[in-house]
């Protein structure tokens, strides 16, 4: 540690805001630890506006989690620690660590070269290594870890020292990433979605128009739009203009007769032909943080999403409570669709286009691109697979 850091005390700690909660004096602080109660160190250094990183504890649940950050504010490493039966000890689960080629790159740049390490307690860890960023291919590979590199001493209150903020890999892990990446297996990016992706919304496959959004801001946000969140889980850079919306919609046959089901929504971009497909990412969204068969994409509890602009999203929200309402005046801006629901801004200069989904849960967002890197489509699967 430089000779003029010191720490100061919260008792909460938003990763993402890198803002804590209240703050907490040195002996609050020390009766949470003692009692296991959550609190957070967050490392600082006189002169330097944003911290050298944060270590929040909750020994109750055997929780230890650190971040470090460079000048700019960018998380430059992630790791977290699990208190072991043994409660002298914390294994080190999981290690992300970030590198920026240049001031400009910002935190969660699709390019910025990246390397997430999972260790597991009977001494192996996989590795995975991003060297050209999200949308390169990663390198995958096992490696045995020795004893004294899965655990690290638990410290007491007054070691705040004894555990530092790593800003680097580990020696050892540092060491086989400088060697030639043999045994190395590469992966197809994370980012990347299976070609397929459209297969609902290919021709002849019953595609029903189902009206257009303004999106004047350029940010087109997909998310639910009946979210306790103020801002859309998604959104993404298109050149401002009008899009029509197409719907897929599929006849199903179940226990002796038919009825029809939403498969997927399109926002048509362009015309050009997709060659690949990209999925879109929310607030620090990082495709190393996702296990085999996880997405990223908006969460809803409403079985619903909607496509519309993401400067009008809180007025376009409110405009569509209110019609919503029975005798509503602003009931004539909503109109039925093949998808779900049309809301006209009418002076908002924006709309929202409301599709149904298969139920709760999580829906990625595909961004489907030319070979030229423009977006054609973005495109959402709102049918479950198992019902494809």
């Amino acid at each position: 540690m430089a000779e003029m850091t010191y720490v100061t005390y919260v008792d909460s700690w938003d990763a993402e805001s890198r803002t804590g909660g209240r703050e907490l004096s040195p002996e609050e602080a020390r009766a949470r630890d003692a009692a296991g109660l959550p609190y957070t160190m967050v490392y600082r250094e006189s002169g330097r506006e944003v911290p050298l990183g944060a270590r929040t504890v909750a020994w109750q649940v055997g929780v230890v989690d650190t971040w470090a950050y460079d000048g700019l504010g960018r998380g430059t490493a992630e790791t977290e620690l699990r208190l072991r039966d043994d409660e002298g000890r914390l294994q080190i689960r999981r290690l992300l660590v970030r590198r920026y080629p240049d001031e400009q790159t910002a935190e969660f740049d699709v390019h910025c070269p990246r390397t997430a390490v999972e260790l597991f307690a009977g001494g192996t860890a996989r590795i995975s290594h991003q060297p050209e960023g999200m949308r390169g291919d990663s390198l995958e590979a096992e490696a045995a870890v020795a004893e004294e590199d899965l655990w690290t001493p638990r410290p007491a209150f007054e070691d705040w020292q004894g555990l530092p903020v790593a800003d680097a890999l580990p020696d050892w892990m540092a060491a086989k990433l400088k060697r030639e990446p043999s045994g190395w297996r590469r992966e197809p990016s994370r980012l990347l979605g299976p070609t397929d992706v459209d297969r609902f919304l290919r021709p002849g496959t019953g595609l029903v128009p189902c009206g257009s959004v303004r999106v004047p801001s350029g940010r087109l946000a997909v998310s639910c739009p009946q979210s306790w969140d103020e801002e859309p889980r998604i959104t993404v850079a298109v050149p401002p203009g009008t899009y029509p919306v197409e719907a897929a919609v599929a006849e199903i046959s179940y226990g002796g007769g038919t009825y029809e089901e939403l498969m997927a929504v399109r926002l048509r971009i362009g015309d050009a032909p997709v060659a690949a497909w990209e999925m879109a990412l929310g607030p620090g969204d990082d495709t190393l943080r996702l296990r085999t068969g996880e997405v990223f994409g908006f969460g809803t509890d409403a079985a619903a999403g909607a496509f519309g602009d993401a400067g009008r999203w809180r007025a376009l929200r409110d405009l569509l409570n209110r019609a919503n309402r029975p005798g509503s005046p602003e009931a004539d801006h909503l109109a039925n669709s093949a998808a779900g629901a049309h809301l006209d801004g009418g002076g908002l200069g924006a709309d929202l286009a409301v599709f149904c989904t298969a139920g709760d849960g999580v829906y990625p967002v595909w961004v489907g691109r030319s070979a030229a890197g423009e977006i054609v489509c973005v495109n959402v699967q709102t049918a479950f697979e198992s019902d494809a």
